[in-house]
């Protein structure tokens, strides 16, 4: 029995968003109230950079160099990688640290980019709800996790000229193999 090998099991493809559901969910939050404006953020920022929700929530303001705008992220396995963001997201963020994001903190002195409504650093399951409330303000009838959001940017990425190993190193991810899921997609 030493020699049968189990069966391959099957790889199932990532879930993606489509175009038109992706524009319609990040145009949806009122980015004139502070709570607008980071829920805004959150979708912008997952979607843009890819990053896992466990890597957003940990952000720090300091993390953040908005002139080349990139952030520094911590991810699994305690590896840091740079993580760069477009003009949309630079125009969010901006709106947010400048003016949004002191409504909310209770405290000065907080690090983390993303706040509570409470003024505490939020967590992943806040942001979960976040996404939920979104998606049933726009009126799709489609779960989206912020998982879902991290597939659809690898294959935006890959569908619009981007290399494997870029868009390896843009997820953090330690084996190409993983990143290969999204060629099939």
């Amino acid at each position: 029995m030493t020699l049968v090998s189990n069966p391959k099991t099957e790889k199932k493809l990532p879930k993606i968003i489509y175009s038109k559901e992706l524009e319609t969910i990040l145009n949806v939050s009122d980015i004139r109230k502070p709570l607008g404006c980071r829920d805004a953020l959150v979708l912008e920022l997952l979607y843009s950079t890819g990053i896992r929700v466990s890597e957003l929530i940990n952000i720090k303001v300091n993390d953040i160099n908005t002139n080349k705008k990139e952030i520094k992220i911590f991810g699994k396995g305690s590896k840091e990688r740079i993580v760069l963001y477009g003009d949309r997201c630079d125009k969010l963020l901006n709106v947010y640290l400048d003016s949004m994001r002191s409504e909310i903190s209770n405290e000065k002195s907080l690090d983390y980019l993303l706040l509570s409504k409470t003024g505490k650093p939020i967590n992943a399951r806040e942001i979960r709800f976040i996404i939920d409330e979104i998606v049933k303000e726009a009126g799709l009838k489609i779960h989206i996790s912020p998982h879902v959001l991290r597939h659809t940017f690898a294959t935006d990425m890959l569908n619009n000229g981007a290399d494997l190993r870029s868009v390896q190193e843009m997820l953090g991810h330690s084996n190409l193999s993983t990143t290969q899921i999204y060629t099939h997609v």
